[in-house]
């Protein structure tokens, strides 16, 4: 039963960190229909630049978290508006090859910069311990992710479903033809849910600095893991998700704990049941499955 507790409290920290990447990713697929292959860069480059920022001035964890998030806002911005928008009226596979090459050139570039080495990075002060439990040890640091990632998620959901911008938002997620016809700018929404999208990757890769190895290649498998994750919730469905994120991240820790090397196989395992059953996802829809 410990062991139990302990792998349900790592598996919902490892699906904290996909719930909040996967969330970017369904949000800026619903709104600009594009699949954008290099969010597990920005991933890499959110866990790099908490690293970058602790080396070069001190700053830790807690002064990372807003200030790479933002920075992240900000090149989503940037790369919405100077890459991405031009071939929006194209083919979605043209954004998907583009998404694809500012993969290798961050990667590249990162690795110019800093080697293929890991960078060093500490646990943020406050979170080095374990909490006791009776006979069960939890690391803080795990019990800290897996809330915050639980907290920040539901603060979304809530900003999409109880204000006015999120309905917009979510309306253009789920159906952007139909919210054009009903006489919404979904334009107007495209540069800040790509920027908004772009920072929770970041945000996540800023929470698995501390217990990862961060380096340029550390986003190569969490793409691949996301996309999975994508799948299995239904493509757009910003609920899905998430639900998807932790789920996958349970299946992964219980995978480590007690099946060993197939801990990664049961995932796409999980996918090809879930597409088996209903292919649209667990909260698609059947036409966006098509």
């Amino acid at each position: 039963m410990t062991a139990f507790i302990q792998y349900t409290l790592q598996g919902l920290a490892l699906g904290g960190f996909y719930a909040l990447a996967a969330l970017g990713l369904a949000v800026i697929f619903g709104v600009l229909g594009v699949v954008n292959f290099s969010h597990g860069a920005c991933y890499m480059l959110g866990a790099v630049g908490a690293a970058v920022l602790l080396d070069a001035t001190g700053l830790g964890f807690w002064a990372a978290l807003p200030i790479v998030t933002l920075a992240m806002f900000v090149f989503g911005v940037l790369m919405e508006r100077l890459l991405v928008r031009w071939l929006l009226r194209l083919d979605p596979l043209y954004n998907f090859l583009l998404t694809f090459g500012i993969t290798l050139f961050l990667v590249d570039l990162v690795k110019r910069r800093y080697g293929v080495s890991s960078l060093a990075y500490e646990l943020p002060a406050g979170l080095e311990g374990r909490v006791d439990i009776g006979s069960v040890s939890l690391s803080s640091y795990q019990i800290f992710v897996a809330a915050f990632s639980v907290v920040l998620c539901l603060a979304v959901w809530l900003l999409l479903t109880r204000t006015r911008v999120g309905m917009i938002v979510r309306a253009s997620t789920e159906d952007a033809e139909r919210s054009r016809a009903l006489g919404i700018n979904v334009g107007r929404w495209v540069t800040p849910v790509f920027g908004f999208g772009i920072a929770l990757a970041g945000l996540a890769g800023v929470l698995r600095a501390p217990t990862g190895s961060v380096n340029a290649d550390m986003g190569s498998f969490f793409i691949i893991i996301l996309f999975a994750v994508v799948v299995i919730g239904g493509l757009g469905s910003i609920l899905g998700a998430v639900v998807a994120g932790f789920l996958v991240g349970l299946v992964e820790a219980y995978g480590q704990g007690y099946a060993g090397s197939f801990s990664q196989v049961l995932i796409f395992v999980l996918m090809a049941v879930v597409i088996l059953v209903r292919p649209s996802g667990l909260f698609g829809r059947e036409e966006a499955a098509s």
